[in-house]
């Protein structure tokens, strides 16, 4: 069972089932399993910026139905070997005492006041409000990380390190093969933004917006909005705050927009990851230092067969759980390449 989340964290999914062939492998977005989850899901709105509820839920299942996936919502059509989930933040009771794996999807939130006091109460994760404690709830038996340095990070907040190893993480393990496309414009500023408003979080986007153009200073700008944002909004505030021509996308590739541009302004989001990888000078709101510390392994697209090759050893691992990782050698497989300098 591979537990669905983002169409990033869903299509990751998928990529990883596809060299598990010889399982029967079934789908499933994350769902809610307490009645005061299902009651904010039901009665409020509060969710409807999450994977949990539509229309983020409808995205991952009309993408699921495209590529013919088995969907087995909630899990209750079969009884499941192993569990693949994309978060470790909302785990069913009835999973917790079958074989499970956690795998990154991208970038995790900056800890907040919040997600100390969260921690220190021992309150259910989600109630920091965003994604600062997925990976460090240590939950799951095995947990796939996209580098050294996040692998670090879950550890020194709270996940054994005795259960994190570093895959690599799919869609973002193999940016050079971006540098090779057909979008039309080059040597552009290119902006990336966030869905911070859609998930309930402040953002002040008219000083985002003008502390890009002084960025930019004159030079051609790209703005490439998040998938989940209100297009008509962030339309509008664009085109008042920057210059005319430039230029905006909602929908594209945007690893080809980056793969393009000469210089790439972020706000929270996993794509200044991209940029990092093929060299591009980056700014973020998290400090740019050490995003190249966590940055994902670049191994030529193998992450998706790292994992799988966990999965499917530790399904066939017939000892107790508890035995498996220290009987397991992991050899990755890895496609190096040049050192990038970075911009």
């Amino acid at each position: 069972m591979f537990i669905t989340g983002s169409i990033n964290q869903t299509s990751q999914m998928h990529q990883i089932s596809e060299h598990l062939g010889d399982f029967d492998c079934w789908f499933s977005q994350l769902f809610p399993d307490t009645p005061f989850l299902k009651a904010i899901i039901k009665y409020t709105r509060l969710a409807d910026g999450t994977v949990l509820a539509s229309p983020l839920k409808n995205k991952s299942e009309n993408y699921l139905q495209q590529h013919g996936l088995q969907i087995d919502y909630e899990g209750n059509k079969n009884q499941y070997d192993l569990v693949v989930f994309c978060s470790d933040m909302v785990v069913a009771d009835k999973f917790k005492h079958t074989k499970t794996i956690w795998v990154q999807e991208g970038m995790i939130d900056k800890r907040t006041i919040l997600t100390g006091i969260v921690k220190e109460l021992g309150l259910p994760p989600y109630f920091s409000g965003d994604t600062s404690l997925n990976g460090s709830t240590n939950i799951c038996d095995i947990y796939c990380t996209a580098s050294e340095g996040y692998k670090n990070h879950f550890a020194a907040n709270g996940t054994d390190p005795a259960k994190l190893i570093v895959t690599g993480i799919p869609n973002y393990d193999n940016q050079r093969q971006y540098l090779d496309n057909d979008f039309p414009f080059r040597n552009y500023v290119m902006v990336a933004t966030t869905d911070m408003r859609e998930t309930y979080r402040f953002e002040n986007r008219a000083a985002f917006i003008k502390k890009a153009v002084k960025i930019a200073n004159g030079r051609q700008m790209l703005f490439k909005l998040h998938p989940n944002e209100r297009v008509d909004r962030a339309q509008a505030e664009i085109r008042k705050y920057a210059p005319a021509g430039t230029l905006i996308y909602h929908t594209g590739n945007t690893n080809h927009m980056i793969a393009n541009c000469s210089e790439l302004i972020t706000q929270y989001s996993t794509v200044v990851y991209t940029g990092i990888a093929l060299g591009k000078k980056v700014h973020s709101y998290f400090d740019v230092e050490e995003l190249k510390k966590l940055s994902p392994i670049q191994n030529g697209g193998a992450s998706s067969k790292n994992i799988a090759r966990i999965c499917k050893s530790y399904i066939n691992f017939g000892g107790k759980k508890e035995k498996f990782l220290s009987q397991f050698t992991f050899q990755p497989e890895v496609t190096p390449y040049p050192e990038v300098q970075y911009a």
